[in-house]
């Protein structure tokens, strides 16, 4: 079997919650052998008593994130045990730090301790290099801007209360992205033979990743609808006869020509149309009129780029 990339290579994750977490996840998805240490009383905040009573999916985000890590937990108190971190840290090649400085200080793990001549790399993650205020990821959004899309999408809904989007996708690029700049400073590491210390920031990952989506020409105009969140009928959520739930993606033109045909939907409508949703009507009353199943049989090895929402 083929090694991993990153097969080798040991990195030390002192992180919590989840931006932290998925940046080791994806290293260790990429073969290094990944070490989380928690302190073993108040371990990970996922796996607080006030997380996981009134949300559990906070624990399964917790086994997803840290599967495949080995788990080391430690009396931070104890002399001996911050001996044990230093000396795993020592033998490592990279930590993904989480730690507040006093805990450093107590831990010896400041950046002048971490001093190794040899190739390492500390990363932290921050909230932002100019706000003092905590941040998370729904404050991430909404400083950038692009919550403006999200609740652009409900306004005609005349919501007092918009529910956030689900996916956390402002901590998640956040992860992403330190996984990225860990490795582009082991690159550098590797050719000082010295320790590198690297910063990342929500903030700034936010709108260097997420905001070219939204550009300011856009912004400038107040546009918040697009064809990926259900300007165009060629590209939306349907509902089935058996109220299911199908995915149509037919944005090129064969894909729809092909759609009209199969549901038999005049083929000179253009795909493109919306000013007044009738299009939106045409094809919704297609789908509904027939059971998820129903539309399955009636597209097996057909390419048109519609999905059943399993």
């Amino acid at each position: 079997m083929k090694s991993k990339p990153l097969a080798g290579i040991t990195v030390i994750d002192f992180s919590y919650r989840l931006p932290g977490p998925f940046c080791g996840k994806i290293l260790s998805d990429l073969g290094a052998h990944v070490i989380k240490i928690e302190d073993q009383i108040y371990k990970d905040p996922f796996l607080a008593d006030d997380f996981s009573q009134f949300d559990p999916s906070f624990t399964s985000w917790y086994e997803k994130l840290n599967a495949e890590k080995k788990v080391l937990r430690f009396d931070f108190n104890s002399t001996e045990d911050q001996q044990k971190i230093f000396e795993l840290v020592n033998t490592s090649d990279a930590i993904i730090m989480g730690l507040p400085q006093k805990l450093r200080a107590k831990l010896k793990l400041t950046n002048e301790e971490l001093k190794f001549k040899r190739a390492f790399v500390v990363i932290e993650l921050h909230a932002s290099k100019k706000e003092q205020k905590s941040m998370h990821d729904l404050n991430a959004l909404a400083l950038s801007g692009l919550l403006s899309l999200h609740i652009g999408s409900q306004i005609n809904k005349n919501e007092k209360i918009i529910n956030p989007p689900f996916l956390p996708i402002a901590g998640i690029a956040f992860g992403h992205k330190a996984a990225t700049d860990l490795l582009a400073s082991l690159i550098s590491a590797q050719k000082s033979k010295q320790s590198v210390f690297t910063k990342t920031y929500l903030d700034e990952v936010t709108n260097e990743l997420l905001g070219i989506f939204w550009t300011d020409k856009d912004r400038a105009t107040s546009r918040t609808s697009f064809l990926h969140n259900g300007h165009y009928p060629c590209y939306s959520i349907y509902q089935t006869k058996d109220l299911r739930y199908i995915a149509l993606a037919a944005v090129e033109e064969k894909f729809w020509i092909k759609f009209c045909e199969v549901f038999q939907i005049d083929t000179t409508f253009d795909r493109f149309y919306n000013e007044d949703d009738q299009l939106f009507h045409i094809v919704s009353n297609a789908l509904s009129a027939l059971t998820l199943a129903e539309i399955e049989s009636k597209t097996v090895n057909i390419d048109l780029c519609l999905t059943p929402i399993l």
